[in-house]
């Protein structure tokens, strides 16, 4: 997606992705970070945020799953915080029936600076509130590690997650162009290989109204770190099966999950 500032334009996108999943026979479907909204400035969020269970954007993500008889989560939207100023980052899974199963709410901030000269630079501490609980959702088509963007940059999230015998992990994001020419793709592929895992990456891909550039490249990356599909550029999707029979005979082939010694 390229989502803009205007959150009704952005839903009606979402659906018409779906909608084209869903009839090429996608069973579960993951949207990128802040695919509700991409403001012209990063407090935006904070004038649609939602109490959790309760909203048009949640109704929205119940509706959609509900209707396609599918399991979907939304990237994140932004929910109440236990401070007024902030909002959490929340990404949600919803269920066939259109039920929130899980909620994951992100973890780790970006605040950094991603080049000097042009001071592109971000603070999502300001306001974001993280959260702090990994969570796992268990699903008929494996157990999912959920994580969001800046996350994949912390291998020690993943790591925990193995011990719920994690068969995907899914990082809906909003990379930027500038770290994702560099980034994006090598880190994705690092955390399939190291934790025999698949991976499925929902980016923002395009030019925004804020003038925020994000990589967009999203894909899905099977354990052994293959490339299934890709989109280079918004709008659109990826599509491709996942294997688990595959990835247990990797386990067992290639048991270097076994052969940890620092835990």
């Amino acid at each position: 997606m390229i989502s803009t500032a205007d959150v009704d334009v952005n839903l009606q996108a979402a659906s018409d992705l779906i909608a084209q999943a869903a009839n090429q026979g996608a069973e579960f479907l993951l949207l990128p970070e802040n695919f509700p909204l991409m403001g012209h400035e990063e407090h935006d969020k904070i004038t649609i945020l939602e109490p959790f269970g309760k909203g048009p954007i949640q109704d929205f993500l119940s509706e959609q799953s509900q209707k396609y008889g599918i399991w979907l989560m939304g990237g994140t939207i932004p929910l109440q915080a236990t401070v007024t100023d902030k909002v959490r980052a929340a990404c949600l899974l919803y269920d066939p029936e259109g039920k929130c199963a899980f909620r994951y709410d992100k973890i780790h901030l970006f605040d950094a600076t991603v080049d000097e000269k042009s001071e592109e630079s971000y603070q999502e501490s300001n306001t974001l509130e993280a959260g702090c609980e990994i969570v796992i959702a268990e699903t008929p088509f494996g157990n999912i590690g959920m994580s969001v963007c800046y996350d994949l940059r912390f291998p020690e999230l993943y790591r925990a997650m193995l011990k719920n015998d994690v068969n995907i992990i899914t990082v809906p994001s909003a990379f930027t162009a500038t770290t994702g020419v560099a980034h994006w793709e090598p880190l994705l592929r690092t955390r399939a290989i190291e934790n025999l895992c698949y991976v499925i990456a929902s980016n923002q891909g395009g030019q925004h109204i804020n003038d925020r550039k994000t990589w967009g490249h999203s894909m899905i990356i099977d354990p052994w770190g293959e490339i299934l599909d890709c989109i280079e550029k918004g709008p659109g999707f990826a599509i491709a099966d996942i294997d688990l029979e595959r990835q247990k005979t990797l386990r067992r082939n290639f048991p270097c999950l076994e052969h940890r010694v620092i835990n």
